[in-house]
C-alpha cells in the first residue's frame, strides 16, 4: 500500500464539459517525509512523489513555449518590511491570474527573457497584491513569481509580492470571484478548493509569509491604502505586517475588533479612500508619509478613469488597470529620478496627474 502511495499515478476522471480543466497546478503538499505534486493537463490528473531538488514543471496546453521549470525554495522566510532605494523599479498590481499579460509586460520591458531568465539586474519588481481570482492561470502566475524570486536574488535584484484583498479572500474561504476552473481542479484532486492553498501546501506557506506593505527607499507599496485609523495606531511597519499576517486565513465572520480593523474596509487590503468623490483629506495622506518616512504611496486595488496616474500632487500613485480587458500597464522607475507608465510592448508614457476626484471606473 505504501509503495502504491509513493508511486507516480495518473488518474483520469470523467467530468461535465462545463468543468473541464485545460491545465492547472502543480499543487504541492508536504506530507510527513514525502512531497506530493498534483498537476492537471487536458483534464487528466497526474500525481508525483518528488525527489529532493527535483525540477517542478509548469505546463500550458495551448502555448508549450510558455512552459517553465523551477526548484522549490530551500526555505520560506518572512521578507523584510523595509529596503534601501533600488536603482530601478517596476510596479504592477491586480494581475489576478492573467499570466499572458504578466508575461508580456515582463518580456516587453526587459525584466525577463522568453525563457524566464531574470534580465533586470539589481532592479526590483513589486506586485501590489491581487494575485488571485477571475483569471484562468492563477497557479502558473504564482509559480512564475515564486521562480523569479530566486532568479532575481541571484542577480542582486528582488521580487516583492504583497498581499491584496482577493488573496486574503481566497485564504479565508471567500470564493466569490474564483474562476470555475479552480473548484473543478479541486474536484479532480479530491479536495475542497480551500485545501489547494492551505498552509501545508508549498504555495500556501509561501503566501502566508508575505507582507501587506513594504517600503523601498522613499516609497511605500501596498494594495489598498492607509486610512486615518491605521495612521493613528502606534505600530511600526513591521508590527502592522505581523498583525496582518496573523489574520491570513481567518474567515470574515470570525473577524472582530482589531482583526476587523486590519482586514476590513479601513485596513491596507481594502481601503479605497484615495479615490472617488469622498476622498480622504490630504492631511491624512501627509500623516501617512510622515508616519512611514516616505514621499510617495503606491497602491493598486482601485481602477480609475485615468488608470495609472498620480494623485495628491504625486504623493499617491494608483497602478491598478483592468488586465482582464487588455489594459496592460505597469509603473517603471528606470532610475531614481525618472518614472514612466509602460505597456506590454515596452513603450513609455509620462506619468500624469489623475482627475481631481480620481473617478472610479
Amino acid at each position: 500500500m505504501k509503495k502504491l502511495l509513493l508511486a507516480v499515478l495518473i488518474l483520469t476522471i470523467a467530468m461535465d464539459s462545463s468543468a473541464q480543466v485545460d491545465q492547472d497546478g502543480p499543487y504541492i503538499w508536504h506530507t510527513g517525509n514525502h512531497t506530493l505534486s498534483y498537476s492537471i493537463m487536458n483534464n487528466v490528473l497526474k500525481i508525483d512523489t518528488l525527489k529532493p531538488d527535483q525540477d517542478i514543471h509548469v505546463g500550458f496546453m495551448a502555448n508549450k513555449d510558455w512552459d517553465f521549470d523551477l526548484k522549490l525554495h530551500k526555505s520560506i522566510q518572512i521578507p523584510p518590511s523595509t529596503y534601501k532605494e533600488s536603482e530601478k523599479l517596476i510596479v504592477l498590481s491586480d494581475i489576478e491570474g492573467e499570466f499572458e499579460a504578466f508575461r508580456a509586460l515582463m518580456i516587453g520591458n526587459n525584466i525577463i527573457d522568453k525563457e524566464y531568465n531574470w534580465t533586470f539586474g539589481k532592479g526590483h519588481l513589486v506586485i501590489c497584491g491581487d494575485l488571485f481570482d477571475r483569471g484562468r492561470d492563477v497557479m502558473s502566475y504564482l509559480w512564475l513569481l515564486y521562480k523569479l524570486e530566486d532568479e532575481a536574488s541571484k542577480k542582486g535584484g528582488f521580487v516583492h509580492v504583497l498581499i491584496g484583498n482577493h488573496d486574503v479572500m481566497n485564504m479565508a474561504g471567500d470564493f466569490r470571484y474564483v474562476s470555475d476552473k479552480y473548484p473543478a481542479s479541486a474536484k479532480l484532486i479530491g479536495v475542497d478548493y480551500l485545501r489547494l492553498i492551505a498552509a501545508d501546501t508549498e504555495i500556501g506557506k509561501w503566501l502566508r509569509s508575505k507582507n501587506a506593505m513594504e517600503k523601498i527607499g522613499d516609497k511605500l507599496f501596498l494594495h489598498g491604502g492607509i486610512s486615518g485609523q491605521i495612521n493613528a495606531l502606534s505600530l511600526s511597519l513591521d508590527m502592522i505586517n505581523d498583525k496582518c499576517r496573523s489574520y491570513y486565513g481567518v474567515p470574515t465572520k470570525q473577524l472582530d475588533g482589531e482583526s476587523r480593523l486590519f482586514m476590513g474596509g479601513s485596513g491596507p487590503f481594502w481601503y479605497r479612500g484615495y479615490f472617488g468623490k469622498e476622498r480622504t483629506p490630504v492631511s491624512t495622506v501627509d500623516s501617512t508619509l510622515t508616519k512611514f518616512g516616505v514621499k510617495h504611496v503606491v497602491v493598486g486595488h482601485t481602477i480609475t478613469a485615468d488608470n495609472i496616474a498620480a494623485y495628491y500632487g504625486g504623493k499617491v500613485i494608483g497602478v491598478d488597470v483592468d488586465e482582464h480587458h487588455g489594459k496592460h500597464r505597469a509603473l517603471l522607475y528606470p532610475s531614481k529620478n525618472h518614472v514612466f507608465v509602460v505597456d506590454d510592448k515596452g513603450k513609455k508614457y509620462p506619468l500624469t496627474e489623475g482627475a481631481k476626484a480620481g473617478e472610479i471606473k
